[in-house]
């Protein structure tokens, strides 16, 4: 009897078809590091072949998870009930159009390479997220990533303009256009952007440019502890400045790096303090943009409102300068695993006015649940990502983990939090959707997807459907972003 797999045989050229265990296991799993092996990995070559899979697909009501480089943190790119996985990450189209500051993009162009692109005629893609070298646009657009410039200049929705792809049963459409304004019957474009690939497969973007800064400016600040550097923080959004970045890192993070980079990396020990070794503190990382009169005349505010309690102050001279100093932001995540061989990433968002008291609620909970929870973030929009380190192999470690989550998102919720700001639910945060959202909202949620996807085949099992990560062990694998 001829199977599904048979008749995609048919359908598409064989090329396009991979199911070696290579294959399938590269596919498998995402930056959270679950595997769940498909059936084959799929690399149409065009819309007609998309829209072949996706006919297969509702036939047989096969599961089928949409993938770019899989460097989503919460298993959304995880092909959770097996099937098929369709790799789009081939698909590197991008034309900049100058004179309407906006670009069209195929899904599987990357952050970097878009800005790079928008760099050559002046302009920028401001959404950042960390790995914006590998990151795809299609993944962060169904993930509506967000970044490190997000207070300034927004997350990834505010840059969208026009969407086209297929819907799960099918259909190709297109929502909105390279235009400015549209208001044309519901903004099903929306809906799609954070959707997480569950309402449909986004084949195509239009997005929207600006005018590149003419210079940015960096400073290092240095505080005694954390309740310190988020005075320091409020000090600065109270001047009413916003700074292009923010950045928070606690001394558990700062901790971590150094001990880090003295077993791999000591050379980059020699750029800071040597006295960071008895006293480690915790830190601000300030950019300023614009020209170059504004980034002075910002980072003079910045250094006003925030430099007098520093314990160490180092504003960079050069861009080279300013890179060295990024380096402990940019080498923090891997360090988390100097505490522990599993982290859960749970990167949570705060109102302007709550922080300190969250600090003081992840405080009582490393203190009650003896596990490591440093964290690092986004102080100018309130977007943190606390990290619950523990060792995978040791189920009292599990427990508290779990336990500890769970905590730490009631506070959050408690606080007029959000449990994501930019990695979105995928599998990781899908227990916790019950704590943000009512159930009137999430039965909406749940008949819009039955709307879009009456056959449930489009990365089912996660959002709307609790899964349990700290039950279920985790592959170690050197994915192509750990440095």
């Amino acid at each position: 009897m001829e199977t599904p797999l048979d008749r995609l045989r048919k359908a598409l050229p064989p090329e396009a078809i991979d199911t070696s265990a290579e294959a399938t296991f590269r596919a498998s799993l995402d930056n959270l590091r679950l595997s769940r092996c498909p059936e084959a990995v799929i690399s149409p070559a065009d819309e007609d072949g998309v829209a072949a899979v996706l006919a297969l697909a509702n036939e047989y009501h096969l599961p089928l998870t949409t993938r770019g480089a899989g460097s989503a943190t919460t298993g959304a790119a995880t092909p959770a009930e097996g099937g098929w996985v369709i790799d789009l990450s081939a698909w590197k189209q991008l034309a900049v159009r100058e004179e309407t500051m906006s670009a069209f993009v195929q899904p599987g162009v990357t952050v970097k390479a878009l800005d790079d692109a928008a760099a050559g005629t002046g302009l920028a893609y401001p959404p950042d997220p960390g790995s914006a070298r590998h990151a795809t646009l299609g993944g962060t657009i169904a993930c509506n990533a967000g970044g490190l410039r997000g207070a300034k200049y927004g997350v990834t929705r505010d840059y969208v303009m026009g969407l086209e792809g297929f819907l799960p049963t099918g259909e190709f459409v297109r929502w909105g256009g390279n235009l400015r304004k549209f208001a044309c019957g519901y903004n099903i474009r929306d809906l799609w952007i954070g959707s997480e690939g569950t309402l449909g497969i986004i084949t195509g973007a239009i997005l929207r440019l600006i005018p590149r800064p003419a210079a940015r400016r960096t400073t290092l600040l240095a505080y005694k502890d954390e309740h310190a550097a988020l005075a320091a923080a409020a000090a600065i959004r109270a001047r009413r400045v916003i700074p292009s970045i923010l950045e928070f890192l606690d001394r558990e993070t700062v901790a971590a790096t150094l001990r880090l980079w003295g077993r791999v990396a000591p050379e980059k020990l020699a750029a800071f303090p040597a006295s960071w070794a008895q006293h480690v503190p915790a830190l601000l990382l300030v950019e300023t943009d614009g020209e170059p009169a504004q980034a002075d005349a910002e980072m003079t505010a910045v250094l006003q409102a925030a430099g007098g309690h520093a314990t160490h102050r180092h504003t960079a001279a050069s861009d080279d300068e300013a890179e060295t100093l990024w380096t402990v932001r940019r080498g923090c995540s891997q360090a988390m695993f100097e505490l522990g061989d599993t982290k859960l990433n749970e990167d949570v968002v705060l109102p302007l006015d709550a922080q300190t008291h969250f600090f003081e609620a992840v405080d009582r909970l490393r203190h009650e649940t003896g596990l490591p929870m440093p964290t690092f973030g986004h102080a100018a929009d309130g977007n943190f990502h606390v990290h619950i380190m523990y060792d995978a192999g040791n189920p009292a470690h599990r427990d508290k983990a779990r336990d500890g989550t769970r905590r730490l998102m009631e506070q959050v919720v408690a606080l007029d939090g959000a449990i994501s700001g930019e990695h979105g639910i995928g599998l990781a945060k899908s227990p916790f959707m019950q704590l943000q959202h009512g159930t009137a909202e999430l039965s909406l949620m749940k008949r819009i997807k039955e709307t879009f996807d009456p056959n449930n085949i489009l990365n089912p099992g996660k959002l709307l459907e609790p899964f349990e990560i700290w039950n279920h062990p985790r592959t170690k694998v050197r994915l192509p972003w750990d440095h």
